[in-house]
């Protein structure tokens, strides 16, 4: 009898220790004692953010230490490391293998997001690129193409295909890459198990063509400039705000598009930023509300040429996209593609232009495309001075 005595004694202390346990959890979590997790932890060293004004397509945390960590929207994250400094204990090991490591300044960049090499070299930054995938005959601004001639930027094959012997031997501390990577995804895991972090450049999907421009900012915090980069940002913010994008009149139709080797026609989605420009510069974009069938990240659709003619046909203006598929030159080029276009009221008018191909590399000119598409809107265009757009000849 005794023993029983001693167990039950045993069981009763047992049961009130589990008891207190769960007390005194339940009392921690109530007041907040509970242990913190990475983000917790990380917002207890953050400094500020980045005040962006228009990009939506990246963020910028600020740490103490001068550490910086990078959030871009598809998900990817870079903790920004002062040159020579270490990650501090304070940094949540939790968080690591959800961050890529890049030092500031990067050691060499290689540069696959050909639209950003506009807003390096409008830093003065362009000196930090080494290496491209983007050949010499393929660039639309004349200097980088000189430095490519050059070999001062080495070209190293395209994207997909990169020379990642010559990648390491260039001691590459950054890859930047268009969202072109994501449709050769070993490329990027290869980039990165060789120990180059890859930023992913989403900035062709900002809706805003100033939020397209903000990422400058970005850059200009990668490589320590970024006095340059607020003080070019904040010209252009003024040079766009000054243009007077008034028309006489209702304002025109405009169709922004190409025609692509299936013979279906490549249109932007309402709500891009090349869409925006053209109401900036006092247009109306003719598939304004067309709502895509395809529900995706990019920044295109793709259209029957029926229901583009349907859409597009008494558009007094056509600008044709020469990036994906190459420039035209004459009214005739344009009927190549389909000779439905000779129905369009543009092409009867002779209103059909053509984009350059600088228009895309060349970001920083955002301000001077909006004054050249208003121009070719209010028929004041001095096509001897025009530099982002032509007029197909007849």
């Amino acid at each position: 009898m005794a023993g029983r005595g001693a167990r039950k004694t045993h069981i009763k202390r047992a049961a009130a220790v589990l008891l207190l346990g769960l007390l005194t959890a339940v009392l921690l979590a109530g007041c907040g004692r509970a242990p913190a997790s990475g983000e917790a932890a990380l917002e207890a060293h953050r400094t500020g953010s980045m005040e962006l004004q228009y990009a939506e397509q990246f963020h910028v945390d600020y740490y103490e230490e001068n550490l910086a960590v990078i959030s871009i929207e598809d998900g990817l994250r870079y903790l920004l490391l002062p040159e020579g400094q270490e990650i501090p204990d304070w940094f949540p090991e939790e968080e690591l293998p959800e961050v890529a490591v890049i030092r500031k300044p990067p050691g060499g960049i290689y540069l696959a997001a050909s639209s950003a090499m506009d807003l390096f070299r409008a830093i003065d930054g362009h000196d930090a690129v080494t290496m491209t995938s983007t050949r010499a005959e393929d660039w639309g601004i004349p200097e980088i193409r000189e430095l490519v001639q050059e070999d001062r930027i080495h070209y190293v094959g395209k994207y997909r295909a990169p020379d990642y012997e010559a990648l390491l031997e260039a001691e590459t501390g950054l890859a930047i890459e268009s969202t072109m990577i994501y449709h050769s995804p070993l490329v990027k895991e290869a980039l990165e198990e060789l120990g180059i972090p890859v930023l992913v450049e989403r900035s062709s999907y900002e809706t805003d063509p100033m939020g397209r421009l903000e990422w400058i900012r970005l850059y200009g915090l990668l490589l320590g400039r970024e006095e340059a980069a607020d003080a070019f940002f904040d010209e252009a913010c003024y040079k766009i705000r000054s243009i007077d994008a008034e028309t006489a009149g209702e304002p025109p139709q405009v169709a922004f598009f190409s025609v692509n080797s299936s013979d279906s026609v490549v249109a932007r989605k309402p709500g891009d930023y090349i869409t925006k420009m053209i109401e900036m510069a006092g247009g109306t974009y003719v598939l304004d509300d067309l709502v895509p069938e395809e529900e995706n990240a990019l920044s295109t659709m793709n259209l029957q040429m029926e229901a583009f003619y349907d859409r597009a046909v008494d558009a007094e203006i056509l600008i044709y996209n020469s990036t994906i598929e190459g420039d035209l030159q004459t009214i005739p080029d344009l009927l190549e593609k389909s000779d439905l276009f000779r129905d369009f009221k543009a092409v009867r008018s002779g209103n059909v232009w053509c984009t350059n191909r600088n228009v895309y590399q060349q970001t920083t000119g955002t301000a001077e495309m909006i004054r050249e598409m208003n121009a070719i809107f209010t028929g004041t265009a001095d096509e001897t001075q025009m530099v982002y757009f032509h007029r197909l000849e007849s």
